[in-house]
């Protein structure tokens, strides 16, 4: 950037890591490229809870200086968030909170503005949605009755109110309002409809929901969608003219109202093509790929044999063997992640290791509802050997829980050579997982002890967690509308690489199709036949390239680390993350050129 920029991040996981939004800001705010280059970082949320203490409501390590809802109203800001509470009936929470990079030691201390607005005044917020009809055509009456829709629109004015009253604006410097996914567009349109001050806006597309929930319904999942996607481009036509009207999802609206904003930042190449797919519109919006980072650690061969070493005696206290090789999948359980596609592969993989004696075990660390307490675990374990054997209904199992484990059920009843485990609890460590899990075990030996980490989706804009095993040797699959995809094929120069298998569950195998009617007929019977093709080539890649001996690990090992330190956050805040700031600030400025000219 040419100065430094102010920056606003409007987003859900302000306070805490709930998903993969929050691994992002992580990555970036401990960038010391984007500290170096940016002004200040604010932070915007709505406030979820008044439970507890103010000491807690900006995480571990935050500090509170102003909380209406506390109390704490000594702060240089004390006299304009009064104002703003009134006019607004909202409560507000202003503070800082501190971000670690445990690996680099690098802090960062941006601000946060939480605002509670549970009882907020409905003129203003009528005001607003007014004039969001008049510029943008939406029509919010329609949604009002949805809480996930209309506490993001009711954080809108009051949050732009704050930003002002803190002095975001009152030097002529840029901000840019940065709306993560579509809980944020409602500040960032507040920010444009602003015409007072110098609000530059941005949409961080981390997903596009409208696709997300089509794939994700129909049977033909991602076989379907992506190939009727291109069919459609190829004829000019757009998502509403083959799937129908989308209007009646709220998603969908807030993120088609991103194309107004002065930039968008995709995170891989196929929300790129989704967005550009979404409305006709979106073909002359700005839209920049912006990959997200992954981590990369330095880890010797016997770090490695250490972790795996834990991950084996583990399954010989589970299963009574040591496996020869160890597969892993990290993710929550949500039919985006495709896990039966998992399973499918692994089939393959054990009709491979039969006639040569060799084992594996498969671990899935995944859940549904959440954290078990403790002592749940302990009596699961006691009483019938959890996570070997599973009991529907809470503390185990839920429904889709249940509705997976019945699938793993019937794997282990066919394999001989190949085991799955299926761990539903957060964390992986003995006090977490139960005592036959080895006493120092910890999560980061399931990343470097894992020989092939899955990541097989239907959707899924990028997937960190996929690669998280990358540089500790591990091979990593994931498919080719994952976004981290096409990052290791930007990396690498569209060399393949080892360390990544990419299976397309897109490639039709030569049945022609004349029409999109035809591509949308795509059902669970054709894109089974595509799976157990798909995942027989897979498996067959999966099996030649695992490690024979140390030195071959030992190059993987190498070649992972060097990978992932191409993809790491430092490198993606300073060619992507910052020039598309730098470009939303330009780009604003041409249009009111434009405008005025």
């Amino acid at each position: 950037m040419e100065h430094k920029t102010n920056v606003v991040h409007v987003t859900h996981e302000a306070i805490g890591k709930i998903g993969g939004i929050g691994a992002v800001l992580e990555g970036i705010l401990t960038s010391k490229n984007y500290i170096e280059a940016t002004g200040r970082t604010v932070m915007v949320c709505t406030l979820f809870s008044t439970d507890g203490p103010a000491s807690g409501r900006l995480g571990q390590g935050g500090e509170v200086l102003y909380s209406s809802v506390d109390g704490l109203t000594s702060s240089n800001y004390a006299n304009s968030f009064r104002h703003i509470e009134d006019h607004f009936n909202v409560d507000i929470v202003y503070g800082r909170r501190l971000y670690i990079d445990k690996r680099t030691g690098i802090k960062s201390t941006p601000e946060v503005i939480l605002i509670d607005v549970r009882r907020s005044s409905h003129w203003p917020m009528n005001e607003f949605k007014s004039e969001l009809f008049k510029e943008f055509g939406i029509m919010s009456h329609l949604y009002e009755n949805l809480w996930e829709f209309e506490e993001w629109m009711r954080l809108a004015p009051p949050a732009v109110a704050a930003l002002k009253a803190i002095g975001l604006t009152s030097n002529n410097e840029h901000t840019v309002v940065v709306a993560h996914e579509f809980m944020g567009m409602p500040t960032a349109l507040a920010a444009k409809l602003d015409k007072e001050n110098d609000f530059r806006t941005v949409f961080y597309a981390h997903e596009v929901a409208t696709v997300r929930k089509i794939v994700e319904d129909h049977n033909g999942h991602d076989t379907m969608f992506y190939n009727a996607m291109a069919q459609a481009q190829k004829e000019g036509l757009s998502l509403g003219e083959v799937f129908g009207d989308q209007s009646h999802y709220f998603k969908h609206i807030l993120v088609e109202a991103s194309r107004h904003c002065d930039n968008i930042l995709a995170v891989g190449d196929y929300v790129a093509k989704e967005l550009r797919f979404l409305a006709p519109e979106f073909a002359s919006a700005d839209i920049e790929l912006t990959y997200n980072g992954i981590p990369a650690y330095h880890i010797t061969l016997e770090e490695k044999k250490r972790s795996r070493k834990k991950l084996q005696t583990y399954c010989n206290n589970l299963l009574g063997y040591k496996p020869d090789y160890v597969f892993t999948h990290v993710t929550r359980l949500v039919k985006s992640k495709g896990l039966w596609r998992d399973l499918r592969v692994l089939e393959h993989i054990e009709k491979e290791l039969r006639p040569i004696h060799k084992t594996a075990i498969m671990y899935f660390l995944s859940t549904e509802v959440g954290h078990r307490r403790p002592k749940d675990i302990l009596r699961m374990e006691s009483e019938y050997h959890w996570p070997v054997a599973h009991r529907e209904g809470l503390p185990d199992m839920s429904g889709g829980e249940s509705t997976f484990y019945a699938a793993i059920q019937e794997f282990n009843a066919k394999s001989r050579n190949i085991k799955a485990v299926f761990i539903n609890q957060f964390g992986f460590e003995q006090s977490l997982c139960g005592t036959r899990m080895p006493k120092d075990m910890e999560f980061m030996d399931i990343r470097k002890g894992s020989d092939v980490e899955f990541g097989q989706s239907i959707y899924e804009p990028f997937g960190i967690a996929q690669l998280e095993p990358l540089s500790f040797g591990g091979i990593c699959v994931v498919t080719n509308v994952c976004g981290c995809a096409g990052f290791v094929k930007t990396v690498t120069g569209g060399e393949e690489t080892r360390n990544v298998i990419v299976a397309d569950y897109t490639d039709l195998d030569g049945i022609k199709y004349d029409d999109i009617d035809e591509f949308k007929s795509i059902d669970t019977d054709v894109r089974n036949r595509i799976e157990h093709l798909e995942s027989k080539k897979v498996a067959m890649e999966i099996f030649a390239r695992l490690p024979k001996n140390d030195d071959e690990l030992v190059e993987m090992i190498n070649q992972g680390y060097d990978l992932a330190e191409h993809m790491g956050w430092e490198a993606v805040v300073k060619n992507y993350v910052l020039k598309s700031f730098s470009n939303a600030v330009k780009n604003a400025r041409d249009k009111a050129r434009a405008t005025t000219g």
